[in-house]
């Protein structure tokens, strides 16, 4: 296949993956107002699941502390085009988490061809493990991580002369960074399995490199955070590192499994 050849099969792969993203887009469009109130908003208000969970912990703790009062966060627009725009945001943001599995499967099968035999045994069941984690970083971002952002932001105040008045784009942006951004960092553990898997990695290397994977994944977590404060980049920084040193125990089990496979081989 020459490379003209390759450049049209990736071509008509992306106008898949983007019509997929827009038929997600355009069911979300339809469902705008449930979108917003109940999920966009979900984090806001003080009934939200994970305050509901907290508040049954503290009591089963015999503490009151971690049930927050009645609140609603109110957000203001000071832009004529803000909230429009932001409906067509919102859709295509939605759209792209609710198309992730076929969109990676399109760029999977744009990849596979290239692998040797080898590398493609050892890729087994990668989009499936992919999506999990997608969905699940997400879930983490939007269920843990903002409910978090949202009350302690909230809460804080420099000085009573100083009335907390959000933008709902800053609240939006911030959101997004913490679902999306979470979810593809989530990836993390899938990328050392399949080099793992394929002899590029070891779990001597990832041990090795910790103290550096732990800058990289400090400037990560700036680049997905868009606040600058120290709370927000140790909110993201910790569950990161915690992946990194879960792919390190994945990598050593399978680091092991293809050495006692390699020894058959050679018996």
């Amino acid at each position: 296949m020459s490379f003209i050849d390759h450049l049209e099969e990736l071509r008509w792969h992306i106008i898949r993956s983007v019509i997929a993203i827009l038929i997600g887009s355009i069911i979300v469009f339809i469902k705008i107002d449930f979108v917003v109130d109940k999920i966009l908003m979900g984090p806001v208000h003080s009934d939200f699941i994970t305050y509901q969970w907290l508040c049954n912990l503290g009591k089963q703790l015999n503490t009151d502390e971690l049930c927050l009062q009645n609140f609603t966060v109110k957000f203001m627009s000071n832009a004529m085009t803000e909230q429009f725009l932001m409906t067509f945001t919102l859709a295509f943001a939605c759209g792209f988490i609710l198309a992730f599995p076929y969109v990676f499967w399109e760029i999977w099968k744009f990849v596979r061809p290239a692998l040797s035999e080898k590398e493609k045994r050892g890729t087994t069941g990668a989009i499936a493990w992919v999506s999990v984690l997608f969905f699940f970083g997400v879930a983490f971002g939007y269920y843990i991580l903002t409910p978090f952002m949202v009350n302690f932001y909230s809460n804080y105040s420099l000085s009573p002369l100083i009335e907390f008045k959000p933008t709902i784009s800053d609240y939006f942006e911030n959101l997004l960074y913490l679902t999306v951004g979470i979810g593809l960092l989530f990836q993390l553990p899938v990328v050392v399995m399949l080099l793992t898997r394929v002899g590029i990695l070891t779990p001597q290397t990832l041990k090795a490199i910790r103290k550096y994977a732990f800058v990289v994944i400090l400037i990560a977590a700036a680049i997905i955070t868009p606040s600058t404060d120290p709370f927000s980049l140790m909110l993201v920084t910790m569950p990161l590192y915690g992946l990194y040193e879960f792919s390190i125990t994945l990598s050593a089990r399978i680091y092991k499994r293809r050495m006692k496979e390699e020894d058959k081989e050679w018996e």
